[in-house]
């Protein structure tokens, strides 16, 4: 009504939203049963996702030079999907938080003992410099990651991000969404060739990136591996 009093300002006045918190939270003096539209309403109930997984330390537990990128050695690790079935292969993407060097190796499915198989394949590459090279690993709580902490336990840390929490690795998932501008959802990874894998890997580890001051991660990653003096030039080159 044009000629209603209003007995309150604008900046005073609640918005139906908070009425109804207020309401369900016993503020007021009305109870839901009262209010015949809201009863009427459909109200979703938020779920409480808890994970039931828990496959080795928190990331809780990750100590804080992790966190500032002071230091060479820590990385994080993902899958990344083609189709969503059983039989496609995935590629596996692990990526060191300091150089944001990365490795993108094609993996035969999505299943535990395949990414197992993957990562011996990494440490054999790499010998007795492995541990050297390779401190931390943080995974998501995947089915995928379920063997990696047994598997690695007696060589390096393994940490594992809270549930729904992709941002606690953010640095690998960034690196995958650069993969996927290459390799789109619905393609069938086993049908990408391994030397397209390795042109991808390559040029990611060659492009000149602003927070590394426009160094290439293959750049300061040889870095600071020149700096640990244990390099040999054959070992230098697997990293191509």
């Amino acid at each position: 009504m044009s000629n209603a009093i209003s007995f309150f300002s604008d900046d005073e006045m609640l918005s139906v939203k908070t009425l109804y918190h207020l309401i369900d939270a016993g503020f007021l003096g009305v109870k839901n049963i009262d209010l015949n539209k809201k009863v009427s309403r459909q109200i979703k109930k938020q779920k409480s996702r808890k994970n039931k997984r828990i496959l080795g330390q928190s990331i809780e537990k990750r100590p804080d030079i992790i966190d500032v990128r002071e230091e060479l050695g820590h990385w994080e690790i993902d899958t990344v999907v083609g189709l969503k079935n059983k039989t496609d292969a995935v590629l596996l993407t692990v990526t060191e938080r300091k150089t944001r060097f990365e490795f993108i190796l094609k993996v035969e499915g999505k299943q535990a003992s395949f990414v197992n198989k993957a990562l011996l394949q990494l440490r054999k590459q790499f010998g007795s410099y492995f541990g050297a090279l390779f401190k931390t690993i943080t995974a998501d709580n995947g089915k995928d990651f379920s063997g990696i902490n047994e598997l690695l336990k007696d060589t390096l840390a393994i940490y594992f991000t809270h549930p729904y929490s992709s941002w606690e690795r953010g640095t690998n998932e960034n690196h995958n969404g650069i993969i996927r501008r290459f390799i789109q959802k619905g393609r069938s990874v086993s049908d990408v060739s391994d030397q397209l894998v390795q042109r991808i890997q390559t040029w990611m580890n060659n492009l000149p990136r602003r927070i590394l001051g426009f160094q290439t991660p293959k750049e300061l990653f040889l870095e600071e591996i020149t700096k640990l003096q244990l390099f040999t030039n054959e070992k230098v080159n697997l990293l191509s």
